[in-house]
């Protein structure tokens, strides 16, 4: 997937002409909010649909539709994947973790005018977030593979989803986890880059000492 047009399509397959009206208001409010603060490559801004729309939105092919919340997006950032799949799955919660101050602010606001509900933000950082048992974990660009892990392990149960966006590295990271976690998870491709891959899993991660 490398169009902007075909992106798009994509979108309106999983959440029809309102999520395409939801994301296009956001997609505008990123190009304003980009000025002032560096939440995304100036590089990727023309390619919105595919770099951070479609990119979000294809972690839902890797979750049963059966799947319940609450889902955590750990370090939010600029709101991928956690504002995306809010918009698309109204029916999960969200909780968004981001500790960064204007970060923070920025989603608090974009979920308050998309009228995001189901979308929750926790402005700390992720060791300050009170243990809850997650129905689905994701990530992008947060941390290194088994690092991520072992910080999030106390959400995770045994029916945890993990999707977790990892480029390049994917599997060398899986690769170089412990035994029994390298055999939890797998490594699907990415449909907006060609060389990037989801790191996908379902179980508990044991905590480490």
């Amino acid at each position: 997937m490398e169009r902007e047009k075909e992106a798009r399509a994509y979108i309106e397959e999983k959440g029809g002409a309102r999520a395409i009206h939801s994301l296009s208001e956001l997609s505008e409010r990123l190009k304003e909010e980009n000025q002032r603060q560096n939440l995304v490559a100036k590089g990727s801004l023309d390619h919105i649909w595919v770099r951070h729309f479609a990119d979000s939105a294809q972690l839902l092919d890797h979750v049963p539709r059966e799947t319940k919340g609450p889902w955590l997006d750990l370090g939010s950032g600029a709101g991928f994947p956690g504002l995306v799949l809010a918009i698309l799955r109204p029916e999960i919660e969200f909780v968004l973790i981001e500790s960064r101050r204007l970060r923070v602010e920025w989603l608090e606001r974009m979920s308050s005018e998309l009228g995001l509900e189901n979308c929750r933000i926790e402005g700390c950082r992720l060791e300050q977030v009170t243990t809850v048992e997650a129905g689905i974990i994701s990530a992008r660009a947060f941390a290194p593979l088994a690092k991520l892990l072992r910080l999030s392990a106390r959400f995770s149960t045994d029916d945890t989803r993990w999707v977790l966006p990892k480029g390049r590295s994917a599997a060398h990271e899986v690769q170089e986890l412990p035994g029994r976690e390298s055999k939890m998870f797998h490594v699907e491709q990415s449909l907006t880059d060609r060389e990037a891959g989801i790191v996908v899993g379902r179980g508990k991660v044991r905590e480490k000492a």
